[in-house]
C-alpha cells in the first residue's frame, strides 16, 4: 500500500508518499503560484510516484458539502488566481484513485488527534495562528462540519486598549481574530515578522490577550478536552505562559476546563501534522 498526502497551503504546497503505516518515503514541497504552475508539479510528483490513495487538505476557503455543484472547489479565496478552482476535480481528472478532500487546518487537526497532543481524547480543537488563523474541531473522530467547514479564524474580538488604533489587515472584516493576530498583522505593526520582535516585548502581551479570547469563546461553546495551536507565529515559546493566564483571568472561573498546563498546549507532531493527518485519511479514503 503507497499512500499520497498533499498539503495545499497558501504559501507552499507539500506532497508527500507513504506506506501503509505512516512512514514517510518521499517528500516535496514548492510555492503557490498559480493553479495551471502549481498542479503541474503536483501531477508531475505522483506520476513519478503512484500511490493507491491521497489525502488533501487545502487552503480555503473550500466547499466540503458533497451534494453541492462546486464539491471540492477553493472558493471565495483572497488568492483571486485560486478563485473558484475545482481543487478535487482537477485530481480526479489526472488520478483515478480514491482521494479525501478537507482543510488544511483538518488534516493537521487530525494529525494531532491520531498521533500528538490530542491522541486518547474524545475530542479536540485545533488552531493555527501563522500567514492565516484557522480552526478544526473533532469529536469522536468527526470533523465539526455544517453547512461548511468553521471560520473561527474570522471570529470577532475585543481590542486590548493598547492596540486600539489598529484596524486589522483582514481584507473582509479588518480587525477579526485573523485581522488582530495572525503573521501579517503583526508585520503591518512593526514592519517586520514576528521572530524578529524581542520575545520580551510588549506585544506579545496584546497577542496573548486575543489569542485567550479565542479559547475563551472556544471553551464556552465547544468545552474541548484541549486546545492545540500551531503555526508560524505559535512558534514563540513565550507566548504560551501569557496565553493561559489571560485565559485564566478572562474565563474567571466561570466554568471548570482540564489543568491549564494541559488544556491550552502547542502541537507534538510540529511542521509534520498536516502531512501527518492527510496520510492517514487517505488511508480513510481506502476504507
Amino acid at each position: 500500500m503507497k499512500l499520497g498526502a498533499i498539503e495545499a497551503g497558501g504559501t507552499k504546497f507539500v506532497c508527500a508518499v507513504s506506506d501503509g503505516d505512516f512512514n514517510v518515503e518521499d517528500r516535496t514541497q514548492f510555492p503557490t503560484t498559480t493553479p495551471d504552475e502549481t498542479m503541474a508539479q503536483v501531477f508531475a510528483y505522483f506520476d513519478q510516484h503512484p500511490v493507491d490513495a491521497v489525502g488533501i487538505g487545502s487552503f480555503g476557503p473550500v466547499s466540503l458539502n458533497e451534494d453541492a455543484a462546486d464539491f471540492g472547489f477553493i472558493t471565495n479565496t483572497p488568492k483571486l488566481a485560486w478563485k473558484n478552482y475545482d481543487f478535487l476535480g482537477a485530481m480526479k481528472t489526472h488520478f483515478d484513485i480514491p482521494f479525501y478532500f478537507t482543510t488544511d487546518v483538518n488534516v493537521a487537526a487530525y494529525g494531532e488527534y491520531q498521533a500528538g497532543a490530542g491522541r486518547g481524547k474524545q475530542n479536540i480543537l485545533y488552531w493555527t495562528v501563522g500567514t492565516g488563523v484557522g480552526a478544526s474541531y473533532i469529536q469522536d473522530g468527526k470533523f465539526l462540519q455544517g453547512f461548511s467547514h468553521p471560520e473561527m479564524g474570522h471570529i470577532l474580538l475585543r481590542h486590548d486598549p493598547r492596540d486600539h488604533d489598529f484596524e486589522g489587515v483582514c481584507p473582509y472584516h479588518g480587525d477579526c481574530f485573523e485581522g488582530l493576530a495572525a503573521g501579517p498583522a503583526i508585520e503591518k505593526r512593526f514592519g517586520k515578522k514576528g521572530f524578529e520582535l524581542d520575545p520580551s516585548d510588549e506585544f506579545w502581551e496584546i497577542e496573548a490577550n486575543y489569542i485567550a479570547q479565542a479559547c475563551v469563546n472556544a471553551t464556552l461553546i465547544l468545552r474541548p478536552d484541549v486546545i492545540i495551536f500551531g503555526g508560524g507565529v505559535m512558534k514563540q515559546e513565550q507566548l504560551f505562559p501569557q496565553i493561559q493566564a489571560s485565559f485564566v483571568k478572562q474565563l474567571a472561573d466561570y466554568v471548570d476546563t482540564p489543568e491549564i498546563s494541559n488544556y491550552i498546549v502547542h502541537v507534538e507532531l510540529g511542521d509534520d501534522a498536516g502531512i501527518t493527518g492527510a496520510l492517514m485519511l487517505a488511508k480513510k479514503a481506502l476504507k
